[in-house]
């Protein structure tokens, strides 16, 4: 069997990107360690993603693409919306399949989606 266990994305501020991610999205804590300046945050899945600051000498960001399953897309938009979180493009049919984009503070891009919009809007 093979399970994807942990996701680790380098970042310049794992403080800006750990508040970003709990505040915007619920992500919860699992635990922290300052002097690693790293932050380990968990899904209601209970899957764990690091959020790891770069080195000074390296430069954080990468092509990852994070992809968020939410109970309803259109409302989740709307909600962090009304919050003042910008977005790349709100709810609409994509490559990928129906939903909305926007990114971290290192420019990872970050895709929410939902079961419903997905099956009935389906992708591109």
């Amino acid at each position: 069997m093979i399970k994807l266990d942990h996701l680790a994305l380098v970042v310049a501020d794992y403080r800006a990107s750990r508040d970003r991610y709990t505040t915007n999205l619920g992500l919860m804590i699992e635990f922290e360690i300052p002097e690693r300046a790293t932050a380990a945050l968990q899904d209601d899945a209970e899957f764990t993603f690091f959020v790891h600051q770069a080195a000074s000498d390296k430069p954080a960001g990468s092509s990852t693409t994070l992809y968020f399953q939410v109970e309803d897309v259109v409302a989740t938009h709307r909600d962090l919306v009304e919050r003042d979180v910008a977005f790349v493009h709100g709810p609409r049919k994509e490559f990928w399949g129906f939903g909305a984009e926007l990114l971290d503070p290192d420019g990872h891009v970050v895709r929410l989606w939902d079961e419903r919009s997905m099956r009935e809007e389906g992708g591109g």
